[in-house]
Protein backbone atom coordinates (compact mmCIF):
# COMPACT_ATOMS: atom_id res chain seq x y z
CA UNK A 1 0.00 0.00 0.00
CA UNK A 2 1.58 3.53 -1.23
CA UNK A 3 2.37 5.54 1.53
CA UNK A 4 -0.08 9.27 1.78
CA UNK A 5 1.72 12.44 0.50
CA UNK A 6 2.77 14.64 3.32
CA UNK A 7 3.31 17.79 3.09
CA UNK A 8 6.34 18.44 5.92
CA UNK A 9 9.91 17.02 6.54
CA UNK A 10 10.76 13.64 7.60
CA UNK A 11 9.92 14.20 11.19
CA UNK A 12 6.30 15.64 10.00
CA UNK A 13 7.05 18.58 11.10
CA UNK A 14 5.09 20.95 8.50
CA UNK A 15 6.97 22.80 5.70
CA UNK A 16 6.05 26.66 5.02
CA UNK A 17 5.80 27.54 1.23
CA UNK A 18 8.88 29.30 0.13
CA UNK A 19 7.76 33.08 -0.59
CA UNK A 20 8.83 33.83 -4.13
CA UNK A 21 11.31 37.62 -3.88
CA UNK A 22 10.31 40.08 -5.96
CA UNK A 23 13.18 40.30 -8.57
CA UNK A 24 15.02 43.93 -7.47
CA UNK A 25 15.10 47.16 -9.86
CA UNK A 26 18.03 47.15 -12.00
CA UNK A 27 18.21 42.91 -11.49
CA UNK A 28 20.70 40.67 -13.89
CA UNK A 29 17.66 40.72 -16.00
CA UNK A 30 17.94 44.50 -16.83
CA UNK A 31 21.70 44.23 -16.72
CA UNK A 32 21.69 41.87 -19.41
CA UNK A 33 19.13 44.12 -21.62
CA UNK A 34 21.46 47.10 -20.94
CA UNK A 35 25.04 45.36 -21.65
CA UNK A 36 22.82 43.91 -25.20
CA UNK A 37 21.43 47.57 -25.83
CA UNK A 38 24.96 49.55 -25.12
CA UNK A 39 26.69 46.55 -27.83
CA UNK A 40 24.02 47.07 -30.10
CA UNK A 41 24.46 50.56 -30.19
CA UNK A 42 27.67 50.96 -30.69
CA UNK A 43 27.96 48.41 -34.11
CA UNK A 44 25.17 50.22 -35.30
CA UNK A 45 26.99 54.01 -34.48
CA UNK A 46 30.43 52.83 -35.64
CA UNK A 47 29.29 49.79 -38.24
CA UNK A 48 31.84 47.29 -36.21
CA UNK A 49 30.63 44.62 -34.37
CA UNK A 50 31.44 44.35 -30.68
CA UNK A 51 34.32 42.29 -28.66
CA UNK A 52 33.01 42.19 -24.94
CA UNK A 53 31.57 44.52 -22.78
CA UNK A 54 33.73 44.77 -19.81
CA UNK A 55 32.53 47.10 -17.12
CA UNK A 56 28.65 47.51 -16.61
CA UNK A 57 27.32 49.97 -13.75
CA UNK A 58 23.72 51.37 -12.87
CA UNK A 59 23.99 54.93 -12.39
CA UNK A 60 21.05 57.30 -10.90
CA UNK A 61 19.98 58.22 -15.28
CA UNK A 62 20.59 54.65 -16.50
CA UNK A 63 23.74 52.72 -17.09
CA UNK A 64 27.89 52.97 -17.91
CA UNK A 65 29.21 50.28 -19.76
CA UNK A 66 32.26 50.30 -21.52
CA UNK A 67 32.89 47.86 -24.71
CA UNK A 68 35.33 46.84 -26.90
CA UNK A 69 35.23 47.24 -30.10
CA UNK A 70 37.72 45.50 -32.94
CA UNK A 71 38.94 48.66 -35.02
CA UNK A 72 41.22 46.91 -37.25
CA UNK A 73 41.99 43.83 -38.02
CA UNK A 74 45.63 42.82 -38.89
CA UNK A 75 47.84 39.35 -39.24
CA UNK A 76 48.95 38.06 -36.38
CA UNK A 77 45.79 38.47 -34.49
CA UNK A 78 47.68 39.85 -31.52
CA UNK A 79 48.41 43.04 -33.41
CA UNK A 80 44.68 43.94 -34.22
CA UNK A 81 44.09 47.17 -32.88
CA UNK A 82 40.99 47.52 -30.50
CA UNK A 83 39.33 50.23 -29.02
CA UNK A 84 37.55 50.54 -25.83
CA UNK A 85 34.18 52.72 -25.54
CA UNK A 86 32.70 54.07 -22.88
CA UNK A 87 28.76 54.30 -23.33
CA UNK A 88 26.25 55.90 -21.72
CA UNK A 89 22.44 54.82 -21.69
CA UNK A 90 19.10 56.18 -20.16
CA UNK A 91 16.84 54.19 -17.98
CA UNK A 92 15.44 52.35 -21.17
CA UNK A 93 18.76 51.69 -22.61
CA UNK A 94 18.47 54.00 -25.36
CA UNK A 95 21.80 55.63 -25.98
CA UNK A 96 22.65 58.96 -24.59
CA UNK A 97 26.46 59.51 -25.61
CA UNK A 98 29.79 57.47 -26.07
CA UNK A 99 33.41 57.94 -26.31
CA UNK A 100 36.75 56.30 -26.90
CA UNK A 101 38.51 56.20 -24.11
CA UNK A 102 41.63 53.88 -25.03
CA UNK A 103 42.75 52.36 -28.09
CA UNK A 104 45.37 49.19 -28.13
CA UNK A 105 46.33 46.01 -29.75
CA UNK A 106 45.06 42.76 -28.86
CA UNK A 107 48.14 41.54 -27.37
CA UNK A 108 49.26 44.17 -25.18
CA UNK A 109 48.59 43.91 -21.18
CA UNK A 110 47.55 46.39 -18.86
CA UNK A 111 50.11 46.86 -16.15
CA UNK A 112 49.07 46.99 -12.32
CA UNK A 113 48.91 50.27 -10.94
Amino acid sequence: MPTPHRSGDEHGTPRRPRAKRPEPSGGTHDAARAMRSAAASLQELLGRTPESVTALRRTADGWEADVDVLELERVPETTSVLGSYHVTLDHDGELVGYERTRRYTRGQIDRPG
